[in-house]
């Protein structure tokens, strides 16, 4: 696994970090999708929730992402 810096407009940043980006937009997705379906009113504590949706996107994002680095040649 090896993750190496991003050239972002001449900034350097860590690829973590534009993971995480990714994965904060996506949860605003499955949040916005939960609570028009309803199913955020049978869930005890909502922000908890969501928080614990983004981390397993996040956490997939990663171990999709080293996966297939450490596939590459």
């Amino acid at each position: 696994m090896r993750f190496t810096e991003v050239d972002l407009f001449g900034v350097y940043v860590a690829p973590l970090s534009l993971m995480m980006v990714a994965a904060w937009l996506v949860t605003i997705a499955l949040r916005r999708l939960a609570s028009r379906s309803g199913l955020l009113r049978y869930v005890w504590h909502p922000a908890l929730f969501v928080f614990a949706v983004y981390v397993i996107v996040l956490a997939s994002m990663t171990l999709i992402t080293a996966r297939a680095a450490s596939s590459l040649p």
